[in-house]
């Protein structure tokens, strides 16, 4: 079966693809919830206009997303956290606290699930943390963790 996609579905294409799929999928899945209408020569020219408009949605949301980068490439973002005398944190800082403080510090908000910090951090100092913005846009954090002075 021949459908032109009306919204993005995972694996099989963004809006305005037309695409061939399994006639049940279609049928029980795709037409139901919305997602595609059937492959006509009237849909096919709305296919057209869907495509170019989420082209145009695809490239504000990646313009967005460079200029969050941007803003936070350039200003540090400070943790504070108790730690030893050896510089090593009694506890440790996650992604959820990182997006914590990016939200506090630069109001950006974040999503923690955007942080991708491969483990926790435990100790004192800078570290640099990558965070995914955009599936093409990616910015390097510069965290700076300090003590909490009692």
């Amino acid at each position: 079966m021949k459908l032109i996609l009306t919204q993005p579905v995972t694996k099989l294409g963004k809006p305005g693809d037309v695409v061939t799929v399994a006639d049940g999928y279609g049928r029980n899945y795709l037409i139901p919830r919305q997602l595609a209408i059937p492959a006509s020569a009237g849909n096919l020219k709305q296919a057209e206009k869907l495509a170019a408009e989420h082209d145009r949605y695809e490239q504000r949301v990646r313009d967005d997303a460079e200029s969050v980068a941007a803003r936070l490439r350039e200003t540090p973002v400070t943790v504070s956290a108790r730690a030893g005398e050896s510089e090593r944190l009694y506890g440790s800082i996650t992604s959820s606290d990182i997006a914590d403080a990016i939200q506090e510090q630069l109001g950006v908000e974040v999503d923690r699930r955007k942080v991708e910090l491969a483990e926790p951090i435990r100790e004192l100092g800078e570290h640099t943390v990558p965070i995914r913005l955009h599936s093409d846009v990616t910015a390097e954090v510069q965290v700076r963790v300090q003590p909490i002075e009692a």
